[in-house]
């Protein structure tokens, strides 16, 4: 058990923690994270001591379950020197127990990087990049308002691989503004040729509170996107990818350990400004927080806003993570993680099994195809106003 000021986190799966770095150099039209433009950024070491500060207060007591995986996340983490990524992996280090074959993540922005930087984040003990390389095509990228290019983002493979990256995802986006089928089936031929262990492969949407929101761009109808989507997984299976969760596509081995554990429930500190974190305590009580959107404000170590789930939010939210993985999961699990009986998710279950959106066996319950074309109606079910 790890005991914490803040409650027990569960020992029943993997332990996570997510360490999010809210700066980017330029707010990209389609994004609703929380994200601020680079002329604001804080100095770097006072961030980082902030960090460690708030894991030391997160996870402290008797320490005896190891972190089983870390994610930085952004905004944009390669703006971070390698020298800050040291000291934050370090600092952590010192106040909790890593795992054996740890996995630690770090997302790169292809137009914020170069040799050295790969270098150093890998002499720091990142293992595994993420690279948000989203299209090959300029003209797309110019339009998703990135600040790279086709020759930056394959310059960013190659600079990873030399580095020592084993492990390497591409982040990649389809049905962009203007795209036809051709076009997006291209792009992701390109990713696959470069040979990552791990694509991510998501449709753009457009998100309430962004510049592509007020301002739409000209997208692809829903029969086009479709047609990406279907004939981009056939690529992929093809190639040797295991599409795992909906938009999440692995070689044998390179699965995305962090994203399993949110997708199954699992308990996680969050720790930077705008962080989620999520823990079960003594009692078998199901917490969730939120740190400070504001950087200047998560410096200051504000109220934090914990909120227990009751019954129908476990519900839901377990649902809403589970379902995403084609595998789905065991029955006995679902009780493990939310502490509610099977029978909880009725009458959504036997209606979901009746329109075949949801398939049960003795090993567990899984979606199907056709469940997966209606996954919001899915979803929906298992919904308590």
């Amino acid at each position: 058990m790890i005991t914490s000021q803040t409650g027990q986190f569960s020992p029943s799966g993997q332990l996570g923690l997510y360490i999010h770095i809210p700066w980017c150099v330029r707010k990209c039209p389609y994004c609703d994270f929380n994200s601020h433009q680079s002329p604001d950024i804080l100095p770097e070491a006072d961030y980082v001591q902030a960090l460690i500060n708030d894991f030391k207060r997160e996870y402290s007591g008797n320490i005896s379950s190891p972190i089983q995986s870390i994610f930085i996340g952004g905004g944009t983490p390669s703006l971070f020197s390698a020298s800050a990524i040291e000291r934050l992996l370090s600092g952590i280090a010192a106040h909790a127990s890593f795992a054996d074959k740890i996995e630690i993540t770090l997302e790169a922005n292809p137009g914020t990087v170069d040799k050295a930087h790969f270098r150093g984040y890998r002499q720091a003990g990142v293992n595994r990049l993420s690279l948000g390389i989203q299209s090959f095509d300029n003209q797309a990228l110019q339009a998703l308002g990135r600040i790279h290019d086709n020759k930056a983002a394959l310059s960013a493979v190659d600079m990873a691989r030399a580095a020592g990256f084993e492990q390497l995802n591409l982040d990649m986006m389809y049905a962009l503004p203007e795209q036809n089928l051709e076009q997006a089936l291209d792009d992701l031929a390109q990713a696959i040729a470069l040979a990552p262990e791990h694509l991510s492969w998501y449709q753009l949407t457009i998100e309430p509170n962004t510049w592509f929101f007020k301002h739409p761009p000209p997208c692809p109808d829903e029969d086009v996107a479709w047609d990406m989507q279907t004939e981009g997984q056939a690529a992929l299976a093809q190639a040797g990818f295991s599409q795992y969760e909906i938009s999440a596509y692995a070689k044998p081995d390179s699965r995305c350990q962090h994203n399993l554990n949110y997708w199954l429930f699992g308990d996680y500190i969050g720790i930077g400004a705008g962080a989620h974190g999520k823990y079960t305590d003594a009692e078998g009580q199901v917490w969730r927080y939120q740190k400070p959107r504001q950087p200047k404000t998560y410096l200051q170590q504000s109220q934090i806003n914990r909120q227990a789930l009751d019954a129908k939010d476990l519900k839901l939210e377990f649902m809403l993570n589970a379902l995403r993985l084609r595998e789905g999961f065991a029955c006995a699990y679902y009780k493990a993680r939310t502490g509610l009986d099977l029978d909880s998710l009725e009458p959504g279950l036997t209606e979901a099994k009746a329109r075949a959106w949801l398939e049960q066996t003795q090993e567990g319950i899984h979606i199907s195809a056709t469940g997966q074309q209606f996954l919001n109606d899915l979803l929906l079910l298992f919904y308590e106003d």
